[in-house]
């Protein structure tokens, strides 16, 4: 038994190395893959700092925080969905589960409409709206309400016991409450602000500065940390509440906790990239069937698979969009939604 323990631990650890393998392999395809179609040669030149003006403008300050928003954002929103699955023992769970992004949109919308470029300080003046518009104070508001939504949700589930079942409904009231709301600030916005608020609502890489970057690599750093050095309560709540908490693990705490640091990576990300569906619900299940759900390998392979698929929807996005790069968040739903529905009417998960 120990002798097959060991070979299966080796297979997971094989897995996990093939998989950054992977991704290091795709951050290089994505760096030199772009709509200004510039030549591998002039592209590695550029990102030495050599070449033309344009040309490391380009790498510099446009590619390498797009790839480092890839990884970072990718893994932080894959890893987010296994912990809240394994929370909430569903595996339809997802950042989205708990109406955590229809809050951030909820906040950026209110932040663009009403506040930068809408009814109450520019109205349809475009350049009054460039003048105001601070994508930090956006970002910043999204955030808020990211927040706000997951600790209005935790406050209710502690009013009744907090259950996974009381969670998902909850998240699926809350999320509702946001998209209400959002839709009538959109109704009441002026055309300029209306259409900046859809522009943000898309996922895109685009936007991502080396800022914006660090912001989101020290948050994902951080919870992921924390999500590795409780894997084995992770793996203990797997056996069901009782056994859980008689292997001494405090389960209504440590739900709490993770599901508030998955929420928090959730609302960073979204609060700067916009909305990213479908990541933190296909990596998961691609990492359980590869290599189980033992959280010491499941959560570095989340966070390796989760960087890959979004490295490859982005560059899908770039290769696609015949001279301008598409939304990231339209590609992850392209191949997430057809994932989903294969997931719900499986055989092995048809309860």
């Amino acid at each position: 038994m120990n002798e097959s323990l060991r070979r299966e631990n080796r297979r997971r650890m094989l897995a996990v190395a093939l998989l950054a393998v992977a991704v290091v392999v795709m951050a290089f395809v994505c760096l030199f893959a772009g709509s200004s179609r510039m030549p591998a040669g002039e592209a590695f030149a550029a990102l030495l700092g050599k070449g033309t003006e344009a040309s490391v403008r380009i790498m510099r300050g446009i590619r390498v925080p797009r790839v480092l928003a890839a990884l970072i954002a990718g893994a932080g929103l894959s890893v987010s969905g296994l912990i809240m699955q394994t929370d909430l023992n569903n595996p339809m769970a997802s950042p989205s589960t708990l109406g955590v992004s229809n809050a951030a949109v909820f906040g950026a919308n209110l932040s663009i409409i009403a506040f930068a470029g809408g009814f109450l300080s520019t109205g349809n003046n475009l350049t009054s709206y460039t003048a105001g518009a601070n994508p930090y104070a956006t970002s910043l508001m999204a955030f808020i309400f990211s927040v706000l939504s997951i600790l209005l949700i935790l406050g209710l589930c502690r009013v009744r016991a907090f259950s996974p079942n009381v969670v998902v409904l909850a998240g699926i009231a809350i999320g509702s409450v946001w998209t209400a709301a959002t839709t009538i600030l959109q109704f009441y916005a002026t055309d300029v602000g209306l259409s900046a608020a859809v522009i943000w609502t898309f996922g895109d890489l685009g936007r991502a500065t080396y800022k914006t970057d660090m912001i989101m690599f020290v948050i994902v750093a951080v919870c992921a940390a924390v999500f590795a050095v409780l894997s084995w309560k992770f793996n203990a709540l797997l056996s069901g509440d009782e056994p859980a908490r008689s292997m001494g693990v405090n389960v209504s705490l440590l739900r709490s906790a993770s599901m508030l640091l998955a929420s928090v990576i959730t609302a960073v990300c979204v609060s700067f990239l916009g909305m990213i569906g479908f990541v933190g619900i296909i990596c998961p299940h691609v990492v359980k069937k590869l290599i189980g759900q033992d959280h010491r390998y499941s959560i570095p392979a989340s966070l390796l698979s989760g960087s890959l698929l979004l490295l490859l929807a982005d560059t899908l996005s770039r290769s696609m969009g015949n001279g301008s790069a598409l939304p990231v968040g339209a590609i992850t739903s392209m191949l997430g939604a057809p994932f989903f529905i294969a997931v719900i009417f499986s055989r092995g998960d048809h309860r």
